[in-house]
């Protein structure tokens, strides 16, 4: 990484969250091409923020978490839209957790992605990435299966490159999604890391309603050529 992380405060919020990783990204992001895909539901207030910030379009890439059963927030993998997914069998294996659990666990979660892509797409196609750079968005990493797979899915779409941006993820999480994408930028890697949740004042549950009300102002935008210097390569904590 290209320096330190120093955490100074608290994102008042994921809007605020997303102005700070948009000043990030400005030397990173190619001239030309270029669209915001958010990761919802947190990831989508996020996104919207560096969207408007490098006035480029913005749509969503629905991916679940499989959550452990008991502990739902505790990831053993994930899923993604076009049947793309990872298991990890190490953690499923260490916690005991048996091939019809894991099975309950990835209906349901199947189901719910489902859900997610009628309500928000209500119709629309999903974008062209033939040739583009996508800015994939989320609130932030703590194991990094979520966004891994979103990477891995959005690859077999055709796009130029993928750039993986957070506002907050632990230096491991980081690493992992460095290595699967063209770039992640992660504006904060604090140490002890603790949880996303612990990096903003408010972490309250992005609604369906503010999704689709972000996602409708910025369908507005159409591509534009953006100023960029840089290349691809590696992780950036900033």
């Amino acid at each position: 990484m290209e320096r330190e992380a120093r955490v100074t405060q608290l994102f008042n919020d994921r809007r605020e969250a997303g102005r700070i990783l948009a000043e990030r990204l400005r030397g990173h992001v190619p001239h030309s091409n270029v669209i915001v895909l958010a990761l919802p539901r947190g990831g989508v207030p996020v996104a919207y923020e560096v969207a408007a910030a490098l006035d480029a379009p913005l749509d969503v890439f629905v991916v679940r978490k499989l959550g452990a059963p008991g502990s739902e927030e505790y990831a053993i993998g994930a899923i993604a839209s076009g049947g793309i997914g990872i298991v990890d069998e190490r953690t499923v294996a260490m916690l005991g957790i048996s091939r019809q659990e894991l099975d309950r666990v990835v209906h349901r979660e199947r189901g719910e992605l489902d859900r997610r892509e009628r309500l928000y797409r209500r119709g629309r196609p999903f974008p062209n990435l033939d040739g583009k750079t996508v800015v994939l968005v989320d609130d932030g990493l703590a194991t990094g299966s979520t966004m891994r797979v979103a990477v891995e899915a959005i690859r077999s779409r055709g796009p130029a490159a993928v750039i993986a941006a957070v506002p907050v993820a632990s230096r491991e999480a980081c690493a992992v999604i460095a290595a699967v994408a063209d770039m992640c930028v992660c504006a904060m890697t604090p140490e002890p890391f603790h949880g996303v949740g612990m990096w903003y004042a408010d972490f309250s549950q992005t609604t369906d309603e503010e999704v689709m009300e972000l996602l409708a102002q910025g369908d507005t935008r159409d591509l534009s050529p953006l100023t960029s210097t840089a290349s691809y390569g590696g992780a950036v904590a900033l």
